[in-house]
């Protein structure tokens, strides 16, 4: 774009659309889905749809209670019109992020000034953390997106002193999808932002135009059919309490608190949670000490200062300040922190603009060029260590996989990102593009950036970070393909496809996220063995749940048993425990997992044969 770049609505959406196919459409069909999260939502998308159930979720034909719907209707949908795969699970999340991105853009036209929305969409679409957080299937960043639509209306009626009935009753509206994507924090996040924002602005008396009355009966009309379906249709029985219990006791007021039984997740330390902001923004956190300062905190009460954009950045200030603090009191996780990252971005944008429209000689053009100094040095070190990692790194041995260079740090796995904790210098040799790649990225974006900001061409040194940012995601992309299969288990899925009869069973080894994506993969239910723990357990306790879960006892009169089990492990050493009760064969490894069965059909291999 020229130096006008943003003033045209068209154009600027037709650039955001441009980064979004680079960045983000390649990751809708690959990598395959991981095990965990990802592959156990995709999965409770698809029995959606097969049950024909759009009120109670299951996983791998158990009750489960602990999620909001929106996100599931989403997928199920997507498997409606294109079929289940990968492609289509992804399908709605991606979209979101263009829309989110598409939304900016919008907001910071009408609350900041056309530049500002231009830039604050290129912050979204190109930073790491949207990136990074829609690769498994989480809502957070859609939380954002509701939010900020939120804020949209409320803000509109705000600047109109009387806000109308259009604006507060869409403000409900959004309030109640976020409610359906998340949960209570769909309530809880916009209703502190208003109220702290229009506490440090002086207008707490506004929250008395807002139509509280008829906005909360358009919020109940519509959040509350799915919740009071939810508690009709899984109702207190036997050693389950009953959805309301389990949905907003255990999973709401007690995760927050770190007492949510049972307890599969960890605490991300409060200082990275903080920290980990520049990040999730990089590369546009080296302006974000400007963007926050910025911001005024004490405004003067005139009409012009409610059409300022010095009062809409004080709300985007609020936006994020408020989501931090909010998760720096309870259990966090490293993805947390995606709802706060669309109110940055537009802070960053308000910045950019302002930047781009400065003297050269400038305080704000000056601060932008030490800016870019900071990341060149920043640059330069990735650079330096991703290329140092590929120049030393040595071949590894013919046939030895990912798997068996890694260090196994279960107790790290309770964090979203922790299996990349497994990482070793040895395992560094199979991701030398990827390297080669983004130390190329960085010392071309960096340097470019600070060369083109030293000559005053802040809009090209902006491009500059935006393309660096597409070939950086392109080699992280290539990245996680080849950490695929130890994530996921869709190989062995695939080999399990190809023998499988019906009649014949498979079984999970452990809890049900150990081997997620086989139940995804397979369309098959699987036995659980020693895992009725965590997600499923809950589901577990009704009457009505399908006896999926054995022990040992049941497992060996299985394994001696007329029907072919699949059994699906990341431990090698169950192979000796399965010779015990049997004939054992191996049928498949991948990604340092295994599936062994007891039946010896053709092309299974049997140990010492």
């Amino acid at each position: 774009m020229s130096g006008s770049a943003g003033q045209r609505l068209w154009p600027s959406l037709g650039a955001i659309f441009l980064l979004w196919l680079a960045i983000f459409v390649p990751g809708l069909p690959h990598p395959s889905l991981f095990d965990d999260a990802d592959g156990a939502h995709a999965e409770a998308g698809r029995e959606m749809l097969t049950r024909h159930d759009w009120v109670t979720l299951h996983e791998n034909g158990i009750r489960y209670l602990e999620k909001a719907p929106l996100p599931y209707w989403a997928m199920a949908v997507s498997f409606r019109f294109f079929g289940v795969s990968e492609t289509s699970a992804r399908l709605a999340q991606g979209l979101s992020v263009l829309c989110l991105a598409f939304f900016l853009v919008r907001m910071g036209r009408r609350f900041l000034c056309a530049e500002a929305g231009f830039w604050s969409g290129v912050v979204c679409i190109t930073s790491i953390g949207p990136y990074l957080f829609t690769r498994i299937l989480i809502p957070d960043l859609l939380v954002g997106l509701w939010i900020g639509l939120g804020l949209y209306f409320f803000l509109q009626g705000w600047q109109e002193q009387q806000p109308s009935l259009w604006s507060c009753w869409a403000l409900a509206v959004t309030v109640a999808l976020n409610v359906l994507t998340k949960g209570l924090i769909g309530l809880v996040f916009p209703g502190a932002i208003i109220f702290v924002f229009l506490l440090l602005v002086g207008d707490l008396r506004h929250l008395l135009k807002m139509r509280l009355i008829s906005s909360t009966f358009v919020f109940l009309l519509v959040a509350a059919p799915w919740h009071v379906l939810a508690a009709l249709r899984n109702p207190a029985a036997g050693q389950a309490k009953g959805f309301l219990w389990f949905y907003f006791v255990n999973e709401h007021f007690l995760r927050y608190l770190g007492k949510r039984y049972p307890a599969d997740y960890g605490t991300f330390p409060l200082i990275l949670f903080w920290g980990m902001i520049l990040v999730w923004l990089l590369p546009w956190s080296a302006f974000l000490p400007q963007a926050a300062w910025q911001v005024r905190l004490r405004l003067l009460r005139t009409v012009d200062t409610r059409k300022s954009p010095e009062a809409a950045q004080l709300l985007f200030f609020v936006w994020a300040i408020v989501i931090l603090l909010f998760f720096s009191f309870s259990t966090r996780q490293e993805y947390y922190l995606a709802p706060a990252l669309p109110g940055l971005a537009l802070l960053l944008g308000s910045w950019l603009a302002r930047e781009a429209q400065s003297a050269f000689g400038s305080d704000v053009a000056r601060s932008g060029r030490i800016s870019a100094t900071v990341f060149l040095v920043v640059g330069l070190l990735i650079s330096a260590v991703t290329f140092t990692l590929a120049l030393i790194s040595h071949a590894p041995a013919p046939g030895m996989e990912l798997a068996g260079l890694l260090n196994k740090n279960p107790d790290a796995y309770v964090l979203s990102l922790g299996h990349f904790l497994d990482l070793t210098g040895g395992a560094m040799s199979l991701f030398r593009g990827p390297l080669v790649g983004t130390a190329i990225a960085f010392l071309l974006g960096s340097g470019l950036n600070w060369l083109l900001r030293r000559r005053g061409f802040s809009r090209a040194a902006n491009w500059a970070l935006a393309l660096m940012m597409c070939l950086f995601v392109e080699c992280a992309h290539v990245a996680l393909g080849v950490f695929a299969p130890v994530l996921g288990s869709k190989p062995l899925a695939l080999a399990i496809q190809r023998e499988l009869l019906p009649g014949d069973q498979i079984v999970c080894d452990g809890e049900y996220a150990n081997a997620s994506s086989v139940n995804f993969y397979t369309g098959r239910q699987m036995l659980i063995f020693n895992g009725r723990i965590n997600g499923l357990w809950y589901g577990s306790l009704f009457p009505d749940a399908a006896p999926i879960f054995i022990d040992d006892a049941q497992l060996a009169r299985a394994w001696a048993g007329t029907n072919t089990l699949y059994f699906v492990s990341g431990d090698d050493s169950r192979r000796a425990y399965l010779e015990r009760l049997g004939p054992t064969y191996e049928l498949a490894r991948s990604g340092g997992k295994f599936v062994f069965t007891n039946r010896a059909n053709p092309g299974f291999v049997a140990r010492g044969q």
